[in-house]
Formats: C-alpha cells, structure tokens, sequence
C-alpha cells in the first residue's frame, strides 16, 4: 500500500455566524485506502466534506485533493474527485441511461467511451434490466446506487462519499458496500462519512471521530476499540441453576467477573484468545453446560459512548449543516 497522500486536511475552520461547525480538523488520506469520518449529526463530517470538494469556502485552513490546493487549484481538484452527497441528485424524468449520458457529456466525454462505460456501470451497480425505465421509478436503493454510478463516469481517482447508503435497507446497504471495496481494491481512493458503525467497522482502513467540529478521535478500526476497553470473555450457560458454580470457577482464574442472571451469562475481562483458551480448559472438565463461549471485543458504539459520553446514532442536532445552506460563504472560484 503507497504512503501517498489522495488526501489532505490541513488545519480546516469553518464558521456560520458563532457558530464553529468545524474547528481546526486535520487528517490525512493514503492513496488506495478508505477514510471513515464518523460521528453523530451536527459533528460537522458535511461540511468537511463540501470545503474537501471546493463547495465551501474555509473560514480558515485549507487541504488537497489528489496534491491540488482546494482554494488555489479548484478546477484540478473537481477534475481529480467524485462526490455523492447524502440525497440522491439523478434526474427523475431521465431514464437511467439518460443519466449517466448527460454526466458524460457534461464532462465533454467521447460519445463512445460514455456508452460503453454506461453499459458497464449498469451492470456493475446491477441496474441493466432497469436501464431504460425514468429515474422516478426506481427503488430508494436503486437510485442510490445510479447517484453513485454518475459519480464515477469520470473514473475519478478518488471519491466523497456523504452517508451514501442512510435510508437504505440492510440488503441495499450490504450490495453498495461490496461495489465499495470492489473501487478500493481496483486502487481507488474513499473518503466516507457515516453514522453507522458497521459500515465505518467494515469499510475504512482507518476512522476519524469527529463531534462538535473537532476531531476527538483517531486510528483503525482496533485501534479505536482498544481505547474503549480490554476484550471480554462471555460465557453463556445452558442452564441458570450452574450460575454460582460457574461464577466461582472463573473468579478462579480471571478478573471482575460480572454474573447476569436473566440470561445466564458470565463476563469476565481478557487480553486474548489464550485467556478464552484457558476458560474453555476450566468448564471442560467441570462438567457445567455452556450453550455459548466466545471473544467480546469492544465495539465502535463503545468507542463512541466513551470518547462522547453519547451514541453515534443518537437524535443529534443537524444545525451545523443546516446552517451551511442558509448561510454558506460560497464556493472556491
């Protein structure tokens, strides 16, 4: 994997009236890699992602995109980077076809190279059979899927993603990740904001956690997990009447063992597989049931809750972006 930057924060403010929607972020992206920017509404994570793509103009700051300057280089920046923002932009009374041939022609693309790179999005993002039908028609999923197939008409060398698969259904959400790391592995370079844990844990090589305009948080996926706590192991019995004795054959072997009753579950901290290892040696030859006995690592929700002291997807406050379109600075020239 190159150490390249695709991607530069350097230092990024961004003011609506008093409001500090983003205060001083700064953040690096390699080539070929995935950046989560992850945190609850309000954090600022789209308006980042409008002053990255010229936009937005920075209060003060600035970054790079593909090595131009986002204030002095703007043109080179939209040419070097796709964007699909949190609603889907297609054209409803064009076909889907239609779509992605106006896109190409507004990038002044060959007539030919558009239609056979239309032909191979439409297959890609499984819209063949529904190529010729208005945009209206389409599911939330469907259209989600051609926003992004628009995005890439171009080839871009690296994509903005803002929230890409929020109102999708769990099937949807799983089929757009998989397009996802299929761009990736090809050498593309993601940048992509989300309030879903599972994605960010399933897609991003590494995690910024922004709350607030600022950057609380960041390193990988285990990285971040390992803040939140040691790893657990838990230990589900088949029957609650083996609990106590349970309970005393862990305190045996393993620290602040914690007993729930209601479902038969003892947890006690670990720092590995070989403590899991270990436990399993206990209730072998103890004769007690277990029905489960697995490795808990933190999860991001952990991660959130303990750098926060709230969840990710909590009903936080959207003023930061709402503020943005109401009053927004304008866009780099």
């Amino acid at each position: 994997m190159t150490t390249t930057a695709a991607v530069e924060a350097i230092d990024l403010v961004k003011h609506f009236g008093e409001t500090r929607a983003v205060d001083g972020v700064s953040f690096v992206v390699p080539q070929g890699t995935v950046l989560g920017l992850l945190g609850p509404n309000g954090a600022g994570k789209t308006t980042l992602v409008r002053m990255l793509t010229t936009l937005s103009v920075p209060t003060s700051g600035t970054g790079r995109v593909a090595g131009f300057d986002i204030l002095k280089e703007p043109n080179q920046v939209r040419r070097s980077m796709g964007l699909t923002g949190q609603a889907a932009t297609v054209d409803e009374i064009l076909t889907g076809r239609e779509n992605l041939k106006l896109i190409g022609s507004l990038y002044g693309l060959p007539k030919r190279y558009v239609r056979e790179v239309s032909d191979m999005l439409l297959e890609r993002f499984d819209l063949a059979a529904a190529a010729d039908r208005m945009a209206k028609t389409y599911s939330g999923g469907m259209r989600r899927r051609l926003d992004l197939a628009v995005s890439l008409m171009a080839a871009p060398p690296i994509l903005f993603l803002d929230e890409p698969t929020t109102g999708l259904d769990p099937s949807s959400r799983s089929g757009l990740w998989a397009v996802l790391r299929e761009l990736v592995q090809e050498g593309t370079t993601l940048v992509l904001t989300t309030q879903y844990l599972e994605e960010a844990d399933h897609l991003a090589d590494e995690i910024v956690v922004v709350d607030k305009g600022r950057v609380i948080a960041a390193g990988t996926p285990t990285q971040l997990k390992d803040q939140a706590g040691r790893a657990s192991v838990v230990v589900t019995l088949t029957h609650a009447s083996d609990l106590d004795r349970a309970a005393e054959l862990m305190n045996s072997c393993c620290q602040e063992v914690h007993v729930e009753r209601g479902s038969r579950r003892l947890t006690a901290q670990a720092g590995g597989l070989g403590d899991m290892t270990r436990i399993a040696g206990v209730f072998e030859t103890s004769g007690i049931e277990l029905d489960d006995l697995g490795l808990a690592r933190p999860s991001l929700d952990d991660v959130f809750l303990h750098l926060t002291g709230h969840r990710a997807e909590g009903d936080g406050e959207r003023e930061n972006e709402d503020a943005e379109n109401l009053t927004d600075e304008g866009v780099a020239p």
